[in-house]
């Protein structure tokens, strides 16, 4: 299998968001009170069914992290910046979702409503930032759309026995699994460390910044020759 062209669409790099993207969810919905970080359709939902209660005291434990999500995205776009930088843009989302999730790590279940709103505010800096591991559209924070692709693959597969769309069948359910691995690890290390849990979630974070360090684009072109 040929590398990604691109260091933010690698296979490696995919791994650590996929796992820190089940990690995550585990994190807030476990840790802190019921509410999700990715699946805002879930806190949607939630929201929904508080309005429909009467229940508008809480509503704003799945209506805050709803609105930060949408922040981290709109924060993400702003960043995109063609011109060259030290730095890549996607490079520093994945440093502030650090900064982001270190902070969290510290703050006391009496502060959860501010908690999930951060974690959900990294979680749309990531999903707005990774849309492509290893050149195929991917999602590391949510599973539906994998779900739909994968199956779609495989169905394709069976119709045409065209090994491309078995391998890309496959390749998105790796990403689910990975998703599921990050939501075990989230939940084993949150039994051990509590609130702490997190940090183990910006260490995947920093082995992904470190990998975007890899120039790829610049490393396939060929040497120049006068």
């Amino acid at each position: 299998m040929k590398r990604a062209a691109q260091s933010s669409e690698s296979i490696e790099l995919g791994i650590m968001l996929s796992l820190a993207g089940g990690f995550m969810d585990a994190y807030s919905y476990i840790m802190r009170g019921r509410v999700f970080a990715n699946a805002q359709t879930g806190n949607i939902l939630l929201l929904g069914v508080r309005i429909s209660e009467g229940d508008f005291a809480n509503i704003h434990r799945y209506l805050f992290p709803i609105v930060f999500f949408t922040g981290g995205i709109a924060l993400a776009r702003l960043l995109r910046d063609p011109e060259k930088r030290t730095i890549h843009w996607r490079q520093l989302t994945v440093f502030i979702e650090m900064l982001i999730f270190s902070a969290v790590a510290f703050m006391p279940l009496a502060m959860n409503l501010l908690a999930n709103s951060m974690t959900s505010f990294a979680c749309g800096l990531q999903v707005e930032s990774f849309r492509k591991i290893h050149g195929r559209s991917a999602a590391t924070t949510m599973c539906i759309g994998n779900l739909r692709s994968a199956t779609e693959n495989i169905c394709d597969y069976v119709k045409t026995k065209d090994r491309d769309s078995l391998f890309s069948g496959l390749f998105y359910y790796g990403v689910i699994a990975l998703f599921i691995a990050g939501a075990v690890i989230g939940n084993l290390c949150i039994k051990v460390l509590k609130e702490r849990a997190i940090l183990v979630c910006t260490g995947f974070l920093f082995i992904a910044f470190i990998i975007m360090f890899s120039d790829r684009e610049r490393e396939a072109k060929p040497p120049y020759k006068p």
